[in-house]
């Protein structure tokens, strides 16, 4: 017992956030959840590229990510509302509840012997929509469970949460595609949503915070946000860059076809693969959520992690060796994790506790959007002219586009901490 406290209180010191009980139980139960989450985002696109037609798996795979902006785009500015408005964390207990229904029916339908697309679809699209509700509350509620001292740490293990669930997942949803089968990953990941919902009920806070009692949940509150959004060049520069990263460079839906096509390694070297960024991920997210609080020029390190992504992305597109494209992969995810820990921290510290739901919702848009529209747009180029270059001409637009907002927005090249 003497040694677990000494190490309870090492990681307390090195990770402030971790001594605020709210956060540690949301924190825990988030991990838990989002590894099956990841496990599932994997598990589709695999199970996706097996029914596609023959000739038609690089457009049938760009669908999903189709089938999944279409619900943020509809729901973002209406998303953020309900989490300025409405308790957080009930938010948060509706919405995780769905998203457990939504996975277990994808669960019965696979065990089934499902032989058409057309249900993941369907399935995926729902789960997003009900995802563009728990993103706002989720994030908007983190600065409610630690003071401001700790919330650079907060953002920082929140993002290292998400990428050791990013290794897990797709690791675990290989393995058992290959063994027990695809509904069996399903099946995990509709258990996985317990673990929140457990976290959010033991939660000894009720943190309500928000809009006045006499608000409404009305498209001119949803405006009132995206005014905001657009009248502070800080915020607005940070989410334009996420979405051009992000779209130009967004590769994720066509590893299957790497996989099976070109690195020819099966669905276990796909879970490698698909794991392979959220490796590097972890890493830069263990030092960065050590050493967030000393990064000065937080602009410029924001900026050539950008730089850093794209060029990765282009040496992943030439490869044809599995352990290079295991490297770059991995380089992809280290240099995204510090992008979006200093965006998360820019955008968080730069916005009134009253507006961080909508300002989270108009965000959505670009840090979700942004990835679901770069995979139809790389499913597309794949599908009519190959995948090699629509990964390496994604990374040479991101680095293009990169250089011109940085070029453009001199207040975020000289952003500091």
């Amino acid at each position: 017992m003497e040694a677990t406290a000494r190490v309870a209180r090492r990681l307390a010191r090195q990770y402030p956030a971790l001594k605020h009980r709210d956060f540690t139980l949301l924190w825990i139960g988030q991990l838990l959840s989002f590894s099956g989450s990841r496990m599932q985002t994997a598990a589709i696109l695999w199970h996706v590229s097996l029914l596609a037609a023959p000739g038609r798996k690089g457009l049938a795979l760009g669908l999903v990510g189709a089938a999944q902006v279409v619900p943020i785009i509809v729901f973002a500015m209406l998303s953020g509302v309900v989490a300025d408005a409405l308790d957080r964390r009930k938010v948060m207990l509706v919405t995780q509840t769905v998203l457990a229904l939504l996975a277990a029916a994808l669960a019965a339908l696979t065990f089934g012997s499902l032989h058409s697309i057309w249900p993941i679809y369907l399935l995926a699209a729902l789960s997003s929509a009900a995802a563009s509700f728990d993103s706002p509350a989720r994030q908007a509620l983190i600065p409610s469970l630690v003071p401001r001292e700790d919330l650079a740490s907060a953002i920082s293990l929140n993002t290292l949460m998400f990428q050791i669930a990013s290794v897990v997942g797709p690791t675990a949803a290989g393995l058992m595609i290959a063994g027990p089968g695809l509904g069996w990953v399903y099946a995990v990941n509709a258990a996985s949503f317990l673990m929140v919902l457990v976290a959010l009920l033991l939660m000894r806070a009720r943190p309500r915070v928000g809009l006045p009692d006499n608000a409404r949940i009305t498209w001119a509150a949803a405006r009132e946000g995206l005014r905001f959004v657009f009248s502070q060049p800080i915020v607005r520069s940070t989410m334009l860059l996420d979405f051009i990263a992000t779209f130009f460079a967004s590769a994720t839906a066509l590893l299957p076809i790497f996989a099976q096509d070109i690195l020819h390694v099966g669905a276990r070297g796909y879970g490698w693969l698909y794991a392979a960024p959220s490796v590097g991920a972890v890493i830069a997210g263990l030092v960065t959520a050590h050493a967030v609080d000393r990064i000065e020029r937080r602009g410029a390190v924001l900026l050539w992690s950008v730089v850093a992504y794209g060029a990765a992305t282009v040496v992943f597109g030439l490869s044809v060796s599995f352990w290079l494209t295991l490297f770059c992969l991995a380089c992809v995810g280290a240099a995204d994790t510090v992008s979006t820990v200093i965006r998360n921290i820019i955008r968080q510290l730069e916005t009134p506790d009253e507006l961080r739901g909508r300002m989270t919702g108009v965000n959505m848009m670009f840090f979700m959007g942004g990835p679901q529209l770069g995979e139809l747009e790389a499913g597309l180029v794949a599908q009519f002219v190959g995948a090699t270059f629509s990964v390496v001409s994604g990374g040479i637009g991101c680095l293009a586009a990169t250089g011109l907002v940085a070029w453009r927005e001199r207040r975020l090249r000289e952003y500091r901490r």
